[in-house]
Parts: structure tokens; sequence; C-alpha cells
């Protein structure tokens, strides 16, 4: 009976369905709720959490084929897949800088069975974009964090500099002349740039392509002169003497490119940019599920084969704990921002 200052007002329970109604799934569920005393926390969703996930899930990749975010992807896919023993199929959605992926993971039914390789670009869309169609905030469940990679400054072969710093004596010297490539705007090689410039008080412009691909064939054409990319997309071509690796963005040098200073030894020691990929799930993910699905990243992100895989791509493995993961994408938020605002970027 529930009663307010003017009057008891008895409240009828409604009559539950049967049990010929409900599948064995329910039942097995309500039964349990039935053994909670007072109505405990547990709930039919978390109980359904212990037997997830029971068919094929997919996974949203807000990037293109081939691009850094879908290998990492692909290769966690793989071992999550034989850690559940259903399958995580990879579904790219790319396009404005990651905007249409993630929006589609936020609309996605909050079943566990949609997931979304969410990364940096979520961080930086927050302050790039004036109005997005979801809040990365409110409308993502962070999951884990899954990888970490630097960034590497390269240059073409015409470029005389083998050093950062004769690459900056060099870009000021020529102010305004020397052209540098990104995968777009407010993409992750277009901000390192740009905090570059900033702090090391160089002046280069901006040409931005659809995809880094188009970019690197520019570069290699010398039609532009610098980039900072992904690591595992440029090892190649550095290998190859193709194009030249002045510094990577991580605090400790690359196990890919020992001989290669991080851009922190070259005389700026503020200057770190991790380019991260993590596991988020639609807002309103059953909590049981959640449990279960972090249990299940921790094993497959533990798996020796998969770190071996992710080293030979120059990418780390990077488990975290659910709270950790969350703390971690505020705290990017509140750093690109200001790299947006101080650089002045607009979205196009």
């Amino acid at each position: 009976m529930a009663r307010d200052s003017k009057r008891a007002v008895l409240v009828q329970p409604q009559q539950p369905p049967g049990d010929d109604m409900m599948g064995p799934s329910v039942r097995s569920a309500r039964a349990l709720l039935m053994l909670c005393p007072f109505g405990m926390t547990m709930s039919a969703l978390d109980v359904w959490g212990q037997s997830y996930p029971s068919k094929p899930a997919r996974m949203i990749v807000a990037f293109g084929a081939g691009a850094t975010t879908d290998i990492v992807a692909r290769i966690f896919a793989n071992k999550l897949s034989e850690v559940w023993g259903q399958q995580l199929v990879v579904e790219n959605r790319p396009g404005a800088g990651g905007v249409i992926g993630l929006e589609s993971a936020a609309r996605a039914t909050p079943d566990g069975y949609t997931l979304v390789l969410c990364g940096i670009n979520q961080a930086i869309s927050a302050a790039l974009y004036k109005k997005l169609p979801y809040d990365h905030l409110r409308d993502f469940a962070p999951v884990s964090l899954v990888a970490t990679l630097p960034n590497i400054l390269v240059v073409n072969s015409a470029v005389p500099a083998r050093t950062v710093g004769e690459f900056v004596a060099y870009a000021k010297a020529n102010p305004g002349k020397m052209k540098y490539a990104s995968s777009g705007i407010g993409a992750s090689p277009h901000l390192t740039m740009e905090l570059f410039k900033t702090t090391s008080g160089i002046n280069l412009v901006h040409v931005p392509y659809k995809t880094m691909a188009q970019g690197v064939t520019d570069l290699l054409g010398g039609h532009v002169d610098a980039a900072f990319n992904n690591l595992p997309t440029q090892l190649p071509n550095v290998r190859a003497g193709k194009m030249r690796a002045l510094g990577v963005t991580s605090a400790r040098r690359s196990e890919q490119l020992p001989d290669v200073p991080t851009i922190i030894e070259s005389g700026y020691p503020d200057f770190e940019v991790t380019v991260w990929q993590g596991l988020c799930a639609p807002a309103r993910t059953p909590p049981g599920i959640l449990t279960k699905l972090h249990a299940d990243v921790m094993k497959a992100l533990a798996a020796p084969d998969l770190r071996q895989r992710f080293v030979e791509q120059g990418v780390d493995s990077a488990p975290s704990s659910t709270e950790a993961f969350s703390a971690f994408i505020r705290a990017e938020t509140v750093r690109w921002g200001k790299t947006v605002r101080e650089s002045g970027v607009v979205a196009q």
C-alpha cells in the first residue's frame, strides 16, 4: 500500500503472465528473482548475461578497410570470437571522421550484439563539431581499452631533414611553403600535426585527403613534404627507404623502429600523442552483459598470439578496467578540445 499526506492509495499489481506464456529463459530468470529477498539487484537481464553471447555479434568500425583501426579491429575480433565460440563480425562504416559509424552504434539496440571500436576520433569530434547526432559520453558504455599506438613523423626524400630538430629548422626557414598530408580535417594525423605546429612554432600548409593512402601516395611523389600518420601503415614505406622517419609520438621508442627517437627525446618534453582504440557498447546495455563482455575482452587481450600480432603491427595491447577507460575518454576529450580551440581548426 502506498500512502501520501492526503490519502492512502491501494495499488493493485498487474497479474503476471502465466508460465505457459513465457519461454524457458524468462521462467528461469523469474524463478531466480523470486529467490532474492526484498527484490535484490539481480535482474533477469543480469542472469541472461551469463549465457552471453548466444549468437554472432557485430563490431562497427568507423573507418574503411585497411586503415589502422580496421587492422586492430580484425585481429581483436578474431581472438574474441575464439573466446566466445561465436563470431564477432567487423562492419566498416566510414565517413565524417568516424561520426557515421559512431552514430550507427549509438542508435543500435543495447543488447550486447552491436559493439563499436571507439577511438581517439571520438574525443576529437566532440570538440570539432558544434552538433553531433550523439553524445559521445552519454550514449556509449565503455568496456575497455583495446590497443594503443603512436603516430610517426615522416618526410619524403627531398626534404633535407634527418632529425626532428632539422625539420623544425627547415620549416622555420621556409614558413608557409611546406605542405603536410592528413586523412582529413579532425583526423588524428591532422590534429597531431596541428599540435606539433603549436608546440614548435612552425607554419605548414595542411592538405587533407579522403584517405591517408592518397596522402601517402602524394608524399612519396613529392607533392607534399611531410605527415604524421599511424605507425602501422607507415612501417612498410619506412623499412623500404621510400620515406624518412624522424620521430614517434609515444613516450618510448617503437620496438619496430628502435633507431627512431621519440618527439620527447627530440627536444619537446611535453609532446606525447597516443592513438587509441577501445571497445564500447550502446548505453543502456544490461550490466550483466557488460560484466561478461569485459571479462571476455580481458581473456582475448591476454592471449600471447594476439599480443604478438599487435607487436608485429607496432601496436600495444592495452587492457583496462571499465572505470579507467571511462576516465581516459573524458581526459582525452578535454585534451583534444583544447588543441582544437588553440589551433582554430574548423570542421568542413
